[in-house]
This record gives structure tokens, sequence and C-alpha cells, in this order.
């Protein structure tokens, strides 16, 4: 470099008046020493200037004229600190000011004479990390780091912990430091509200489309949540399929019921995501700040407790969070943690449901139904605790249980009665499941004819490929396979021809209607129809008169099943009721 070569001249020039034949050992040692620095300098990451009293250069690197986007020959030994500037304002890698202000902001920090670290932003886009150290004559050296990739990498970080990847929107950390700020600074008429949306039946979107259109159903979502909201509001995701909104500057809770409804409405609107167009619902639940006070933590978990009462309360609403729901919501964890242990203490029990053959008068099989005899509250019904029971990871051991008590139970009934079981949707996820259900008939005695396995489509909406193998298997065990409600979900024909099951069971709610002027006698005429063209026999749940069985007697059902004939009964009952059922005359009923 042109400053190296000065300081070499100079060397040079002071030796020159010494005898060179003695000294030429010391030009030599000198001149390596010079080549050694130079290289040094040239190869450091850092843009290094070394600049005199004068705000002259006296030495720069390479580095320094490719951070600054600078030709090497232009930087020269000598040159001002002015003359450098008006390179970097030409080349456009200047900070966002003036000329004049930039001097003016160096001369400042070179009188300063305390060292100096800055941050500074070119217009070029660049960050450049600069040191400025004073020397004893007023000069100064100088690194220069370009920082512009690891600037981009730390706020993409930033961005990372406080959003959500798949929708950008914020998360749940960003949501409760929002929050906090400001549930802390509420007045009257300044108030918060959290909301807690969930998309309805987003899992059949999943199940029936795949993940990546889920994913990019969420991303549409969030897309439609963010532009209904205000800039002063936070939308975020709080995971699957969950989000929230907090909506400050409240006055009234009529504020966030109105955005509530606006938001179920517009996310009522069919979305189109190329190859589908999906229909999905939301509902939503409301926890307002002034209503019985509340800190972040607590707005949460009452909007999402009011969530709950929406969906049950059919879906596709709001519901604002009430104090009884704190009530609900701790029988509920009561009730959870009574499960837990049910299976232990011996709290469950099977009852047995009858099916009987319409035509050959004969009762042909039981029907397991599990019951929770709770040792404060009595029986509790199914619906009640069979999906907690999901929900909390407990349906893999209670369903091992149900299948291995209603094979024993069977085994001691006559040969000609079966045992109908239901299987989870969440037992099919378990890779052990045919061996479960094979070591329940080896234990029990129970000839696989005599076992049949009733599933709904549910079970099918995932991993068709892996479910159809298990189907498979448990079919090359001999048992029989039942599709359960059919008619009530999305592809129920369809699967019919994926699969050969044995038997398919008529919802109850097309029986209960049959003679009501509707469509369902046409319905259930359609699935003998179907059942009949695929060599399976029909059972009809839900008998509950005469008419009823009449109706389905005329159109050719083969089982019946319902109240007419007999409620499910404990297992000390069902001998008594064999005896009374076995061989009852269906058509004189």
């Amino acid at each position: 470099m042109d400053g190296l070569a000065t300081f070499e001249t100079s060397a040079r020039r002071l030796l020159d008046g010494l005898a060179l034949n003695e000294h030429s050992d010391i030009l030599c040692a000198l001149h390596s020493q010079i080549e050694r620095f130079e290289v040094a300098l040239n190869n450091l990451t850092q843009g290094v200037c070394f600049f005199d009293g004068g705000r002259r250069l006296i030495l720069a690197n390479r580095r320094y004229a490719d951070i600054y986007q600078l030709p090497h020959n232009a930087i020269r030994s000598g040159m001002t600190l002015e003359e450098i500037v008006d390179l970097r304002f030409a080349a456009g890698t200047f900070p966002d000011m003036t000329r004049s202000d930039y001097l003016a902001w160096r001369a400042t920090i070179q009188v300063s004479a305390e060292p100096t670290d800055t941050i500074v932003e070119l217009k070029s886009g660049q960050v450049i990390s600069i040191h400025h150290r004073p020397m004893p004559d007023g000069g100064w050296v100088a690194t220069h780091e370009d920082i512009t990739e690891r600037r981009r990498s730390e706020q993409q970080l930033a961005h990372m912990a406080r959003h959500d990847p798949l929708t950008g929107l914020s998360n749940r950390a960003a949501f409760r430091e929002y929050t906090d700020r400001e549930t802390a600074r509420r007045t009257p008429g300044n108030s918060v509200a959290v909301l807690c949306l969930d998309l309805d039946h987003f899992k059949h979107v999943n199940d029936t489309f795949g993940h990546a259109t889920g994913d990019a159903l969420l991303c549409a979502v969030a897309a439609r949540i963010k532009g209904a909201i205000r800039g002063s509001d936070m939308a975020v995701r709080l995971g699957g399929d969950e989000f929230a909104i907090v909506q400050v500057g409240v006055d009234q809770p009529s504020q966030a019921a109105d955005l509530a409804a606006r938001l179920i409405e517009l996310l009522s609107h069919p979305f189109d995501l190329g190859a589908h167009q999906i229909v999905v619902g939301i509902s939503v639940g409301i926890a307002y700040s002034l209503a019985y006070g509340a800190d972040t933590e607590a707005l949460l978990t009452r909007a999402d407790m009011a969530l709950y009462r929406a969906k049950a309360d059919g879906r596709g609403t709001y519901r604002f969070f009430e104090r009884a729901m704190n009530e609900q919501a701790r029988a509920r964890h009561a009730l959870e943690r009574g499960l837990r242990t049910a299976l232990r203490n011996n709290e469950l029990e099977l009852f047995f449901q009858p099916i009987l053959n319409a035509h050959c008068q004969t009762l042909s099989k039981f029907e397991a139904l599990i019951r929770w005899r709770h040792p404060e509250r009595g029986l509790v019904a199914p619906a009640e605790f069979i999906p907690m029971s999901e929900d909390i990871g407990l349906i893999v051991p209670i369903g091992e249980w149900v299948l291995n008590e209603a094979c024993r139970a069977a085994a001691n009934w006559p040969t000609s009665i079966s045992v109908a079981v239901n299987l989870s949707p969440v037992q099919f996820k378990e890779p052990n499941l045919v061996e479960v259900v094979h070591r329940a008939l080896e234990s029990s005695g129970l000839s696989p004819g005599r076992l049949e396995l009733e599933i709904t489509e549910t079970v099918l909406l995932k991993n068709t490929a892996t479910t159809l193998e298990t189907l498979r298997r448990l079919r090359g065990l001999g048992v029989r396979i039942s599709l359960d409600d059919f008619g009530t979900g999305y592809s129920s024909i369809s699967y019919l021809r994926t699969f050969p099951f044995d038997t398919i069971k008529i919802d109850r709610s097309f029986v209960h209607d049959i003679g009501a002027g509707t469509n369902s006698l046409a319905i259930v005429n359609a699935i003998v129809t179907l059942g009949q063209a695929f060599g399976m026999s029909v059972t009809a749940e839900g008998v509950e008169t005469a008419e009823q069985l009449r109706t389905l007697q005329a159109e050719h059902c083969t089982d019946v099943q319902g109240f007419f004939f007999s409620p499910p009964v404990p297992f000390a009952d069902v001998p008594d009721l064999i005896r009374r059922l076995d061989g009852v005359s269906l058509s004189a009923a």
C-alpha cells in the first residue's frame, strides 16, 4: 500500500546516511518486517485505517476499500478525510446524513480523545461497526467491520422468538408481554379484551386433504384475522388451529362482541386454496379485563373457558366468560383426576345392549358399552368421559381393558351370540393393536369369528394405507369389521369400496326420523341397497318403536338394536336377557 511504501522510503533514506556495507543486514530485516506487516494488514477481516492529527490518511488496508466499495488504487496515503468521504458519497456507501453533518460527527469523535464504538447504517443497506481509538498526536486508528449479515441474522432470530413461523403472527410469548403491558395501564375507558378463537372441524381438513393444505388454510385464516383488527390490537397464533386477539382501548364489552361476530362472519366464507375450496368456521371465547379483574394468564384461561362453552353450544358462535364457568372447569378437572384412577380402582364396568336379527327372530350379538361408576356421582355418561379419555391419553389402556373384558364375557355365552366392541381412532395409532386383539382372543378363548370390531370413518381419514393394512391384519385374525355411524360423515360410500366391511350400521339419527316425513327413509333404503350390493349386513341402531321396527323389516335390514328391545344392561343381567330375547318373535312385537 502507499502508506507502507512511504514508511519504507523514509527508512531507506535514514539508512542511506549510514555505511550500507555495515547495515545491509538491518535494511533487509526491516524490509522483511514491512512486507510481513503489509500481508497481515491486508488479510484482516476488518477494514483498518490510520489518520494523523491533521486528518490525513497514513495507511489503510484493502478490506477498508472493499467495505466501502472503493477501488483499491483510489485510497492513497496523504489523502484527507474529506477526500475519502467524497469518494464514499460518490459510491453510495455513507449514512443517511449530509456530507457536512457526517464530517462534523467524525470531528466530534476525533476531538473527544475517548475510545468510541459506533454502529452505522449506510444508505446502501450495509451495517458497519466502527471502533475508533485516539492516538497521542491527535490522530486515530479505526477498524471497520461489515456486520450486515450478522445484524440480519440477529433480527431474524429476534423475529422468530416473537412470531409464529408458519403464519407470521405474533406468538404466545409476544402475547403475554403485550397483554401484561396493556393490562398494567388499563383505565375504565382503556380496558383489554382477550378473544380465543378455534377453527371448527380443522382436524377433518388435515385428515382429508393433508397437512400441506391444512397449513395453507391456517395462513389464509391468519391473513383474514389480521385484516379484521386495528393496528393497536394484536393477533396471535397460540398453536395448532388456536388463535387469540388482544383488543386494547375497549370501553364496553360490546366492542369485543362486535369483533367476535365480525370474525365469525368473515371466516365462514370459503377459502380458495388452489385445488381445494374449503369452508370452515370458528368459535370464539371472550374475557374482558374489567370483568372480575384479571391478569394476562387469567384472561387467557377465562377466554379459553368461554371458548369451550361456545363450542359446546354448537360452534360458530361466541361466548363471554362467566363466573359459573370456573365451577364447571373445576368440576371437569376433578372428573379428569378421577378418570385417571378409575381403571385402577375398578370403577369401570361393561354394559351390554342386544342386537337382534330382524328376520330370523334370534339374538345375534351384544354391543359392549363402557360405563364409569363414579364413587360420588354414580354412573357417568360415556359421552362425558370418553372424549376426555382421548384428550388425556387414557383411551388406549381403557380400550384394551374393554376388549379383554368383552371377550371374556362373550366366551361364557351361547356360541351363536357374538360381541361387538368399539375401537377409538386413537387406538388405531398404536402399532400393537393387532397384537392386543390377538391376546384378548387367546386369553379369553373366544372364537375370532364371534368378535366384531366397530370403527367410525374417522379411523379411515388419516394414514389410510397404514389403517387399511391394520384392518386387513385384523381380518386375518378371523374377526369381523363393522363401519359404525354410517351416513353421518364425509365419504362413507367411498369407504365401502376401500375395505370390504362385514357390517355397516345405520346411524340412529336416520332411524329416529324414519316416519317423520323426512328423507330418512330414503337414506335407510339407499344404505340397505348398498349393503346388499357389497355383500354386507346392515344393522339399524336406535330402534325405539314398533313402527320403526316394521319399517326396517320392510326395508330388509339385517339386524336391529335399540331401547325397543332393551337398554344396555350390566354383565350380571345378560343371562336373563338372553333367555328373554332368544327366539322372540319380532314380527309380533
